[in-house]
């Protein structure tokens, strides 16, 4: 069940994010600078795109997986929009072991192959799980280690942010996305999605 906010008319909740003006921040970490263009958060689509659609997602997550393919076919096929990947991993110490994985790999220019491969997979993870996965897309373990000790407080910070953020939005879970001024807890199918974009698109324009 997508639940569905708006965040210019949204009850201002503890840390609550009512308005994504620029400068305007309720709390320490929550900007539209941060939200949207935090330059350690991997990006993806078009990095000029007029609209910029968040997802915050736990590899462990079945429902992130099983609309991943939608997400990018919607991002590609529009051609101008920016796609924030946020790890938020509410599922355990594996969903952890995978992001900071994932996140070490975009240290060393491989995220996308990284990020692609866990998305492929089935069911929970365990730690062994995602090495074989990474390993198996032609990843290096010891490179990946290597990078995430070096990245620890970048990876650690933004892993902090990506928190701090979704809970300053009330969401319960994953997926969840911001996109211009809404917010959106839940699945986005196709049509959804697309709405939304074009929601953002016409609001930025208005």
């Amino acid at each position: 069940m997508i639940t569905r906010r708006n965040l210019l008319t949204a009850a201002a909740a503890a840390g609550a994010f009512v308005t994504l003006a620029p400068g305007i921040a309720l709390s320490q970490e929550i900007t539209e600078r941060t939200v949207f263009f935090d330059p350690d958060a991997p990006a993806l689509g078009n990095s000029k795109g007029d609209v910029t659609v968040v997802e915050f997602f736990d590899y462990q997550c079945p429902y992130c997986k099983k609309i991943h393919p939608t997400v990018e076919k919607v991002i590609k096929e529009d051609g101008n929009v920016r796609l924030v990947m946020k790890d938020w991993p509410v599922f355990g110490d594996a969903s952890i072991f995978a992001a900071q994985a994932v996140l070490g790999a975009a240290q060393i220019g491989k995220y996308e192959v990284a990020m692609e491969a866990l998305m492929k997979t089935v069911g929970k993870l365990t730690n062994d799980e995602v090495e074989k996965v990474l390993t198996g897309a032609g990843l290096s373990m010891t490179e990946i280690a290597a990078s995430v000790n070096k990245h620890t407080s970048k990876i650690s910070g933004l892993l902090d942010r990506n928190y701090n953020q979704a809970l300053a939005f009330n969401f319960v879970g994953t997926p969840s996305f911001v996109i211009g001024r809404t917010t959106f807890g839940g699945v986005l199918d196709e049509k959804g999605l697309k709405e939304a974009i074009a929601e953002a698109r016409a609001a930025k324009a208005g």
